[in-house]
């Protein structure tokens, strides 16, 4: 059973998504609670309103801590999710559900970590077969997504990418929940449309598209989106949302493409307009049944962004009807240093981070959305008519560092909602005011908290609370690491103070350039962290449970770095001159590297002077380094692979 918001925004009710579950007036609430979709709901608040257990008194006085270390195959990207009272191996279980980049999913007792069932849905793909051997990930790509779990027909949907007969492929899975076999027959992905001209077709390409964004179930259907490796391979990768109908997996009549160029008029060859929001997922709310979701960076000559008809709609916010036939609304920026051209010169993807919508709200206008991105300005915008091509038209625009990220939502004791951004390092609270204005006011009585968070500017954030009991919400983050072999730290704050209560180390992550998009699960008195080939479960102690100390956790072996080229370097770039750049290692040393092959093969990012760059590549007679590929590296030099 779950309670969260209906998807019906209109009402304003909480519900039950099984019966017998009562619902409740006053913030008490006796049921357990499942998690069954990205951050809890398809709105993506990341709100459990039911959590009579992890009150702040109980968090920061002690008796909270790690209880059990569960190691699994490969890291994990995709968020836990969670499901009680089901019966497997003819035992009773609450039970979670991780996916890994090794392609396995994994069913584990959620008290005591215990394996209950695995299964591995194919060979994922080796970093190698990248394009350009992006390695935004880890050593190998498997599940990136988070999965969805259907609770009537008690089905986990999954997206796979597994290397078969020497080609990369996207299986749709429908699994079990209580034995993880396919319930139907999987679904290699595939889709083609229309470009600009009505008649040249473009199909998908499993070889260059990657789908880091969670999966959404609405509807009856289950939606996936699909972004890029590195925004390599960029002639042949462009942003897509597909959808199935999860009762068999039949693809639906329309698939929708987010950049419908057509070839030559991308100055650059250059497409993408990718959807992947750092992980978040699309969402979904109203009557309608529409989805939302924010895409990033198109050609950086910046003149291919095209609202008539949708044809490229980079760097905004696209709301699609249900059927993909059409896009219902959108929102494109136009403030200085954020236009839609600037952030596609600059690679500044608005689509760095997700949109979340709010429950309906009191006041004129009921229906509310916010996002930000790489710039850090987060929109408040009306979801009904979200705004078009001018800034003019949103609600409001609230400066909350650099997004890699997405936002959460919760209700306070004066029944008035609280937007919680992660830009940056800082936490921030945002009262929704609805009158005479609507608008979000920072909340006078929160003390903006930091964390400690390497690699990308951003975290993520999930809330616990027992309804609107007063004083019981609980914000939960996760820092990034710090180290190229570092650890991640789960965070918990007072959601009204902003004083923190909790934090310790919660798993590793050796991937540096892989940025850590990872979300706290709370439910039912525990908290879920998965990270690098482990589960670490956190509760309160007492009942035999003692919990794992510092010195006593587990660091899962560190793997090797594969060897990818000849050589590869990592520092700032100092200066541009036509194919070549010029970049400062780490030492103080520079490197000449020759771009010309790379940009031949559309293995090269765009870049700026001062961006941090990885490239790969072999140094000739002259003592110049002819690129294989070039990627941004992460802002922080202690993230950096060894050069060689």
């Amino acid at each position: 059973m779950i309670i969260g918001w209906i998807t019906d925004r209109s009402k304003h009710a909480l519900w039950a998504a099984a019966a017998g579950l009562a619902l409740f007036a006053n913030g008490s609430a006796a049921a357990e609670t499942n998690v069954i979709t990205y951050h809890n709901d398809t709105l993506r608040t990341g709100w459990n309103s039911s959590e009579t257990t992890l009150t702040p008194g109980v968090v920061g006085g002690g008796s909270f801590g790690l209880l059990h270390q569960v190691m699994l195959d490969d890291q994990v990207d995709a968020q836990p999710l969670l499901v009680t009272g089901l019966t497997i191996g003819g035992a009773a279980h609450e039970v979670v559900y991780v996916a890994t980049e090794g392609d396995s999913v994994y069913a584990l007792d959620a008290s005591s970590g215990a394996i209950l069932l695995h299964t591995t849905l194919g060979n994922p793909v080796a970093v190698k077969h990248l394009p350009g051997k992006c390695s935004f990930n880890g050593n190998v790509v498997g599940i990136v997504s988070t999965p969805v779990i259907d609770l009537t027909s008690k089905t986990l949907f999954v997206m796979a990418y597994v290397y078969t007969n020497s080609k990369e492929e996207f299986v749709l899975h429908a699994l079990s929940l209580t034995t993880l076999a396919d319930k139907v027959s999987p679904v290699v992905v595939s889709a083609a449309h229309t470009l600009s001209d009505g008649s040249t077709v473009y199909d998908f390409n499993a070889g260059s598209s990657h789908q880091r964004a969670a999966l959404l179930e609405a509807g009856g259907n289950v939606y996936a989106s699909f972004a890029s490796y590195c925004d390599l391979a960029a002639n042949t990768s462009r942003g897509w949302l597909l959808g199935w109908s999860a009762a068999t997996l039949e693809p639906l009549a329309q698939s929708a493409l987010t950049n419908q160029v057509l070839p030559g008029n991308s100055p650059n060859d250059y497409f993408l307009t990718s959807i992947w929001m750092s992980g978040y997922g699309p969402a979904s709310g109203g009557a309608s049944g529409n989805i939302f979701f924010v895409t990033g960076n198109a050609d950086p000559s910046g003149t291919t962004y095209d609202n008539q008809n949708g044809i490229n709609l980079s760097e905004s916010v696209v709301e699609m009807n249900p059927t993909l036939t059409s896009v219902v609304s959108y929102f494109s920026p136009t403030d200085a240093g954020a236009d839609v051209a600037e952030l596609d010169q600059a690679d500044h993807d608005f689509g760095a981070g997700g949109v979340m919508l709010l429950p309906t709200q009191p006041g004129s206008v009921p229906d509310l959305a916010v996002a930000a991105g790489k710039v850090g300005i987060m929109y408040f915008m009306n979801s009904t008519s979200l705004g078009g091509e001018n800034s003019n038209n949103v609600l409001g625009e609230y400066s909350i560092g650099g997004c890699w990220c997405g936002p959460s939502f919760f209700t306070g004791a004066d029944g008035v909602g609280r937007v919680v951004s992660s830009g940056g390092s800082e936490v921030m609270l945002w009262k929704v005011q609805t009158s005479p204005t609507t608008a979000l006011i920072a909340d006078p009585a929160f003390k903006v908290p930091s964390i400690k968070s390497g690699q990308n500017a951003g975290f993520f954030t999930s809330i616990s609370s027992n309804g609107t009991t007063s004083g019981s919400a609980v914000i939960w983050a996760i820092g990034r690491p710090k180290r190229s072999t570092g650890e991640i730290t789960l965070y918990a704050f007072n959601a009204t103070t902003g004083a923190q209560l909790y934090s310790d180390t919660a798993g590793t992550w050796p991937h540096a350039t892989a940025n850590a998009n990872l979300v706290p699960t709370v439910a039912n008195g525990k908290v879920y962290v998965a990270s690098y080939q482990m589960l670490s479960i956190f509760g309160v102690s007492g009942g035999g449970h003692a919990f794992i100390s510092k010195s006593r956790f587990v660091h899962p072996a560190e793997p090797s770095d594969p060897i990818l080229s000849a050589h590869q370097v990592s520092g700032f770039v100092r200066a541009i001159s036509g194919g070549s750049l010029e970049i400062e290692l780490r030492d103080g040393q520079r490197v000449t590297a020759d771009l010309g092959e790379a940009l031949r093969q559309h293995t090269a990012m765009r870049v700026v002077v001062g961006d941090p760059v990885l490239v790969r590549g072999d140094y000739d007679r002259g003592g110049i380094l002819r690129a294989e590929s070039l990627i941004r590296a992460k802002p922080q030099p202690d993230l950096w692979r060894p050069d060689r």
